[in-house]
């Protein structure tokens, strides 16, 4: 790379859970690595995503939402955001356009008063309101934290997505290209698959299964005669009552989460798949780090 003047950085994106943080990574990325869905707390790992041109290289991290813990798994949660904000050199701190601070918004704020590296504030999801509602949320957000910059986007239509790179390039140092230009997350393609079918389990059982979920992708390594990738999942679900939930009447359920899956799965890896799927029963999984660490989630941020 021949570019002196070429930046290159770490960029936290944090905030309340559902203001829009995975919909802003798949915009940058181009591609879908965090999935996403109208319930709350939908990301659970630190989803690294890499944006790269001929300017700079920006690496995102697309934390979990934070939120009052319950169980095992909302304190990992919580620590994983927490804990990225160690690590970066630029943050986005970001929630709904036009609503005011709520207490989960001023707790974030407090972690964000010890963070060294520039806050953005980012105001998501103008497309939804009129543009003078947006005026009393950035007076008082204003008087709350000095930020770098206040900048409104729609990471749906891609508003202002672009102003917004261009603003980070300027906060982070000129530094090594750390990926390939091809490469669009650090993650293992097992993780996103996994991610992949749990979102479908999402979409498909609506406010019947809340965040019980965990996918375990066991294998993806063979293949079948006809060339396919053999890819085999295990889904889990905390009660017994879930299970018959997800498969359905006469595996209807489960059937059409895998057509759904398998289609999104064949389009990230671009080639074709066969998915088989299994439902299991693991009480009390959120409570049990070990089943955590098999699951994909780090017990280093868990314990910390």
């Amino acid at each position: 790379m021949d570019n002196k003047n070429y930046k290159s950085g770490f960029v936290a994106i944090i905030g309340r859970p559902n203001v829009g943080k995975s919909t802003f990574m798949n915009r940058i990325i181009k591609e879908q690595i965090a999935i996403t869905s109208p319930k709350a707390q939908t990301t659970r790992n630190k989803i690294q995503g890499i944006y790269t041109d001929d300017q700079r290289q920006i690496i995102f991290l697309d934390t979990p939402g934070i939120h009052k813990p319950h169980n095992d798994l909302d304190q990992y949660m919580d620590k994983a955001a927490i804990s990225a904000l160690k690590e970066v050199d630029a943050v986005l701190f970001m929630t709904e356009a036009g609503e005011k601070a709520g207490p989960g918004d001023k707790f974030i704020i407090e972690e964000l008063k010890k963070v060294k590296a520039p806050v953005f504030l980012i105001l998501n999801k103008i497309d939804l309101i009129n543009p003078d509602e947006m005026m009393p949320q950035i007076d008082e957000y204003k008087d709350l934290m000095d930020f770098a910059e206040i900048i409104p986007i729609s990471a749906t239509n891609g508003n202002n997505v672009e102003d917004l790179i261009d603003s980070l390039t300027n906060a982070l140092p000129v530094g090594p290209q750390y990926y390939a230009d091809d490469q669009i997350t650090d993650h293992p393609e097992y993780f996103i698959v996994g991610e992949l079918i749990r979102e479908k389990i999402l979409e498909d059982t609506r406010d019947e299964i809340p965040h019980s979920i965990a996918v375990v992708v066991e294998s993806m390594n063979q293949r079948s005669e006809s060339g396919k990738l053999q890819i085999e999942a295990y889904i889990y679900v905390e009660r017994d009552s879930q299970k018959p939930i997800v498969i359905g009447r006469g595996g209807s359920m489960l059937k059409n989460i895998g057509i759904g899956s398998r289609i999104k799965i064949e389009h990230l890896l671009g080639e074709k798949v066969n998915l088989k799927l299994w439902v299991r029963v693991k009480k009390n999984w959120r409570d049990d780090p070990a089943f955590l660490a098999s699951a994909g989630y780090s017990l280093k941020d868990l314990n910390n």
